[in-house]
């Protein structure tokens, strides 16, 4: 196919849809800490939401490049999940560390969900080659 052709399949396009989610993940974690739990966020905290923002846009785009589609829907599920989990915590929880327990859960269930990916799909690759 051409460069620029408008009959690119949708996981070709691995460079915008990685920026997509990784703005959408900032986006979800400003929203979830500054307007749900009215937290004033400094520089630190934009900080370090871009720097997880990027590194799941970057993951989402290398396992589109490498055309890794069982681990994208995995980490996809995984990262939804703990959003879900992070949200459910913020609006939900009495717990005295609720934001914190938000944003444990959310980077805990990403990154199991992550390696989980990478598992599965280093296990269907070796099962296609035997």
């Amino acid at each position: 196919m051409k460069k620029g052709s408008y009959d690119m399949k949708w996981h070709e396009k691995y460079g915008k849809i990685g920026f997509f989610v990784g703005l959408t993940t900032l986006v979800l974690l400003i929203l979830g800490v500054r307007t749900i739990l009215g937290v004033e966020l400094g520089w630190k905290n934009y900080l370090a939401f871009s720097i997880f923002a990027f590194t799941v846009g970057v993951i989402m785009t290398l396992l589109l490049f490498y055309k890794w589609m069982i681990a994208f829907w995995i980490f996809s599920a995984g990262l939804f999940i703990g959003f879900l989990e992070m949200y459910r915590n913020f609006l939900f929880s009495n717990a005295e560390h609720a934001d914190s327990l938000g944003m444990l859960g959310l980077y805990s269930i990403s990154a199991l969900g992550c390696g989980l990916a990478v598992i599965v799909q280093l296990i269907q690759i070796l099962m296609k080659r035997t």
